[in-house]
């Protein structure tokens, strides 16, 4: 009984099978990804770097970072709609058959740099490496779109990693490493926050992307990029020879600085990269080498016998639109905060020639009338009680009386007000001393 259950079990399932229709084939989309090795339309649906317009220093600084990776990446600035992601792409594009890679912003450190196999190591047998995204980004362009909203974490692995192209995995006394020479290029969108100054500034080359303010340069742009939806493969081929051009100069300049003997930097050059670090007032010497790096990959870019100071003049925008140190825009109308009871913190008396000519500034038109009433002098005339002996007025008596000011903050003006107390009472000391 139980074989013939069985047996008519399997009919059934049989006769289902046979009943049942095949699935349709899905339908191939446009513009959709083609199967794996099968070329389409869809491989032809990167915009060429050639076609980029009114961008010259972003094109430039991609360029540049692809001939010399050293330079540690590149950072893109801009408003969104500026062609960050697709000058990215279209790099990759002319560094073909190299990986285009791109960093989500949820991933973890395992997934950036890989991740070992404890358990195997622990057996006796080889250490087992899963590649992460850097390893998958080799020879290729590793692009992290809003690497300000990065975990500083990753950030750091990144640079580090672009810097030395060496990927070095260490857990629990075992390591692994491998080479990974990449070009890192880094957007974001200063309205959604900024990099910590540590980070900028072991990023190699930064651009500032702005929106086209000419009307001409701004429709020719928006046409660009309709012939290319409408047609991509036809638009592509447009701008092919140009691209092949493209492509045998940057090949022929990453051979040239790959070669140790070729390209050396004059003692001109040393100076000149100096002179721009030192004017920019940047922190520490990482600016100059890389200004010497990429002002070398101009060169080779431009087929040059020799780096000059005409390199570095071109290069030194790029590497220090991140770096310059920028004036504090609140220096101007504060005073300089210094600890109570410091030299510093109070200004020297005025002589008695500018007594006589003018009272001390800012005072009537900063005390407040409590601060007048209390007092006395409020003028910078000597304070009544002051004592004899005080031939000028005590260091500070004017900043004692102006601390009530809105020109300063209230932990300044308490520190400002303590500070001219303490020196009219030490005055005052001293005066009584020399009458006794």
């Amino acid at each position: 009984m139980k074989e013939f259950n069985s047996c008519e079990t399997g009919l059934h399932q049989a006769r289902g099978a046979r009943q049942e229709p095949k699935p349709a084939a899905a339908p191939r989309s446009e513009g959709l990804l083609p199967p794996q090795g099968e070329s389409g339309e869809a491989a032809q649906r990167v915009f060429p770097l050639s076609a980029i317009q009114g961008q010259p220093a972003l094109v430039q600084a991609l360029l540049l970072a692809a001939i010399e990776p050293q330079l540690g990446g590149v950072l893109i600035r801009g408003p969104r709609g500026t062609a960050k992601s697709t000058a990215a792409r279209a790099l990759a594009d002319l560094l073909a058959p190299a990986p285009f890679v791109t960093l989500p912003l949820g991933a973890s450190i395992e997934h950036v740099t890989g991740s070992l196999d404890l358990s195997k190591a622990l057996a006796g047998h080889e250490v087992a490496f899963a590649p992460g995204l850097i390893a998958k980004a080799h020879e290729g362009v590793l692009y992290v779109d809003e690497i300000n909203l990065l975990p500083d974490a990753i950030v750091d692995v990144l640079l580090d990693v672009a810097a030395s192209g060496i990927n070095r995995i260490e857990r629990d006394g075992i390591s692994h490493s491998h080479a990974a020479r990449f070009v890192l290029v880094g957007t974001m969108n200063p309205e959604e926050g900024m990099l910590r100054p540590q980070l900028l500034d072991r990023l190699g080359l930064c651009v500032q992307l702005d929106n086209p303010q000419d009307p001409q340069l701004r429709s020719s742009i928006v046409k660009a990029r309709l012939r290319f939806d409408l047609d991509p493969q036809g638009f592509v081929q447009s701008h092919a020879a140009r691209q092949q051009e493209i492509r045998q100069r940057l090949a022929q300049a990453r051979s040239r600085c790959r070669n140790a003997s070729e390209l050396a930097w004059s003692d001109d050059v040393h100076e000149a990269v100096a002179l721009q670090c030192i004017a920019a007032q940047v922190d520490g010497l990482r600016a100059d080498l890389v200004m010497l790096r990429a002002a070398r990959a101009l060169a080779a870019w431009q087929g040059s016998h020799s780096i000059t100071p005409a390199h570095v003049a071109e290069v030194a925008p790029l590497v220090l639109q991140h770096r310059a140190a920028q004036p504090d825009p609140g220096s101007a109308s504060q005073p300089q905060q210094t600890p109570a009871g410091t030299a510093s913190a109070v200004p020297a008396a005025p002589s008695s020639t500018d007594r006589k000519d003018r009272t001390e500034p800012g005072i009537q038109a900063s005390a407040s009338p409590s601060t007048a009433s209390r007092e006395p002098g409020a003028t910078g005339s000597l304070p009544q009680d002051a004592g004899p002996g005080l031939e000028q007025p005590p260091a500070g008596w004017g900043q004692a009386q102006a601390v009530s000011s809105v020109v300063f903050e209230p932990q300044q003006a308490d520190a400002m007000a303590q500070a001219a107390l303490e020196a009219l009472a030490a005055k005052k000391a001293r005066a009584s001393g020399l009458l006794r």
